[in-house]
């Protein structure tokens, strides 16, 4: 497999994506656990401040560590808006705290889909479609060209 590309969500769909937000907006996110994080950064061309609510691939308790991925890739907005500008908060379970960001490699993002698809392998299929990515045929290949595809992002609290 060469290379595979999502499909950017409509209707009912992206209305899916934007409900959590509103949770955070609610002073409810803390309902979503450890699942979801909200976090604020800013606009690479406006200059504005963003929210963006996304799903917590991995959490490590100890360092209160969340890893998110960019299902859309390097394409993603929020994901172009931390190269330029670290995050500015995270807000996930009741806390909220100024993030350390790294970048994952593609090595470091195939360990966590291989966890992830063993994990959850309903979920990670129906991800994978509802993501658009079509193309994905589920072998190891597969897996290797969404790992160069998506992108990782691991976010802790500042020291």
């Amino acid at each position: 497999m060469a290379s595979i590309s999502p499909s950017r969500p409509t209707g009912l769909l992206k209305l899916g994506f934007v409900l959590p937000k509103y949770l955070y907006r609610w002073h409810l996110g803390w309902l979503l656990g450890h699942r979801c994080l909200m976090m604020t950064h800013i606009g690479r061309k406006s200059g504005r401040e963003r929210q963006t609510v996304l799903e917590v691939v991995r959490y490590d308790p100890s360092t209160q560590e969340c890893i998110v991925m960019s299902g859309y890739g390097a394409q993603s907005d929020w994901y172009r808006n931390i190269q330029v500008r670290p995050a500015v908060e995270v807000q996930v379970g009741r806390q909220h705290y100024k993030p350390q960001q790294r970048m994952l490699t593609a090595e470091e993002t195939l360990v966590l889909l291989q966890e992830y698809q063993h994990h959850h392998p309903w979920l990670f299929r129906e991800f994978m479609h509802v993501l658009g990515y079509t193309s994905y045929d589920g072998t190891s290949d597969g897996l290797c060209a969404l790992s160069h595809a998506l992108r990782g992002v691991a976010l802790r609290p500042s020291l």
